[in-house]
């Protein structure tokens, strides 16, 4: 297989990096006032800026015949398709499907998928209006008045962002909780408060094998036939999201009561199956159709526009411009709204574990690189943490802020001071301040020479730091499904430009299967041999402190 590297694309983009890196954005702006309009997007939902970075139109011409180079249309079009474009699992990518709002029928394995969303909607909308209306009563007659939902990775932060940002939309007439660790302290606390006659619980799982999603199922269910003093109660108070009927039946679900989950979607893009009902349990199914519709939108663009105008395909190339070419090695996510601040951790997931691998389609090592560390913090939180770090340190991080023009909680002075912090720090990254800048305020305020010298060069900034900005009209459902859809997409090219096989997570399979393995050991309090000094000794030290506490 030819290396991108080998592509006459790749080349001049390593050239023209050389070139860009002795340049300051500052002078880019002073020599184009037509910047912002060349290098912005609008939208429905959203305005994208990307002028605030180390780019020309020649580096944009370099990164498009990249794309092309490497057969982008072509491969958007195989996974539209249902083309197994998941070639290590043999599976097909389709989450774009589950938000396909228009009634084309698409054949998948000689079955009709677009009918199996269809029905699938249809269960989940009848099911979350008996619950919202209280006709699904618990074992002793009560209504439920709240949800757990359980599960970990995709099957819970994808829910969980999304209800936590459109909490504004919720009527409270249910009270949404989740939980994840299978630390017993989550379930603990989440489960305390709460009546067992009037909880519904929500199990997602694709295999319903999970170790830490069965565990926490287990105590869920102990937890509530202690109350009930009746196995049969499962049947009123579980639900599950999964591919395994068997497993869930054998929890004491029924099977009317288990929601489709299909291979052909990836746990960290599968909030808009079943696994999102959570999100219409908490808002009611209109608003998860408005969140359908939202994605729906942005797929359309994706197909549709030119790749020079196409919002995820020049997220993606300006994250590999930053990252292989300019040499960051991470990229910050900074919303700046409140209910967004579930938003990195999110994109951590869904970027890191679809693209953090170093192995190309055909097995080989990668030896350039690839997708950054991404990590972030509500914006306003991280300017009183991190951004000194982003402002001075010798790395260089590429952040992606994201805000709206309307709060959904409007307070009077609140959101403008906030807004007014969103524009302040992409321009003083951009911009910074030199010496001969900060010497002239210095002695503008009255300072001696001394003291100049001194402090002078621990106030310079250099800016340069290069930053997209994200502007949503307001934060809806809408929004919020095109927001996700951007960066799904985004994911996508980057994977398809790297040579990365995006939707597999064989590093996640390594640990989860090391762990099982040492939980029998845990529980049996026996110890292989086979493990590594330093993990024996570690199990030998957690066991014998274990059991000294047990002798006291």
């Amino acid at each position: 297989m030819q290396s991108r590297e080998s592509l006459p694309s790749w080349q001049k983009l390593k050239r023209h990096a050389q070139v860009m890196e002795q340049q300051h954005m500052n002078d880019l702006f002073a020599g184009d006032s037509q910047r912002f309009n060349k290098f912005s997007i609008q939208l429905p939902s959203m305005l994208l800026d990307y002028s605030k970075n180390l780019i020309t139109e020649e580096t944009v011409s370099h990164l498009i015949e990249l794309a092309k180079a490497c057969d982008i249309e072509s491969w958007r079009e195989k996974m539209f398709q249902g083309e197994r474009i998941n070639f290590t699992e043999d599976r097909a990518v389709l989450h774009t499907a589950l938000r396909n709002r228009s009634t084309t029928s698409f054949i998948l394995d000689g079955k009709n998928i677009t009918k199996q969303v269809e029905q699938a909607l249809n269960k989940m909308k009848n099911f979350s209006e008996q619950v919202r209306q209280g006709k699904w009563l618990g074992y002793s007659g009560k209504r439920i008045t709240d949800v757990v939902s359980i599960g970990v990775g995709g099957s819970n932060l994808g829910p969980q962002m999304v209800t936590e940002a459109l909490k504004q939309y919720s009527d409270n007439s249910l009270n949404v909780h989740y939980v994840s660790n299978v630390d017993g302290t989550q379930i603990a606390d989440v489960l305390r408060p709460l009546n067992p006659e009037s909880v519904l619980f929500i199990v997602s799982s694709k295999t319903f094998t999970t170790i830490e999603t069965m565990t926490n199922a287990h105590t869920a269910v102990k937890w509530l036939t202690a109350s009930s003093f009746d196995d049969t109660a499962v049947a009123k108070h579980f639900v599950a999201v999964s591919a395994n009927k068997a497993n869930a039946m054998a929890l004491g679900i029924e099977a009317d009561n288990i929601f489709d989950m299909w291979d052909w979607v990836g746990g960290r893009f599968s909030l808009w199956s079943a696994i999102g009902l959570p999100i219409a349990l908490d808002l009611g199914f209109e608003k998860f159709i408005e969140l359908l519709e939202g994605a729906d939108e942005i797929d359309k663009h994706f197909c549709q526009a030119p790749l020079e105008q196409n919002a995820p395909v020049l997220l993606a190339l300006l994250s590999l411009w930053n990252c292989t070419f300019l040499g960051a090695q991470s990229q910050a996510i900074l919303p700046y709204d409140q209910t967004l601040h579930m938003l990195s951790a999110y994109m951590q997931q869904a970027e890191m574990e679809s693209n953090g691998k170093s192995v190309s389609w055909d097995g080989a090592e990668i030896d350039y690189s690839t997708v950054p560390t991404i990590w972030g913090e509500v914006g306003i939180n991280g300017q009183h943490a991190f951004y000194q770090y982003l402002h001075q340190s010798n790395n260089v991080v590429p952040a992606d802020f994201i805000g709206s023009v309307e709060s959904v909680t409007p307070v009077q002075g609140h959101h403008e001071t906030l807004m007014a912090n969103f524009f302040a720090q992409t321009q003083a990254l951009m911009q910074g301040v030199n010496e001969q800048q900060v010497r002239a305020d210095l002695k503008a305020k009255g300072r001696n020479e001394d003291y100049i010298n001194k402090v002078s060069p621990h106030k310079v900034h250099k800016g340069n730091r290069p930053t997209n900005t994200i502007l949503m009209k307001r934060i809806s459902p809408h929004a919020i499904g095109s927001l996700i859809a951007i960066y799904e997409h985004k994911i996508f090219v980057q994977g398809i430009i790297l040579q990365i096989c995006s939707f597999d997570q064989w590093g996640v399979e390594l640990g989860k299967g090391l762990a099982n393995k040492i939980a029998k050991e845990l529980q049996n309090n026996s110890i292989n041999i086979e493990h590594d000094s330093s993990t024996l000794e570690l199990i030998k030290y957690y066991q014998w402190v274990k059991n000294e506490t047990v002798n006291q």
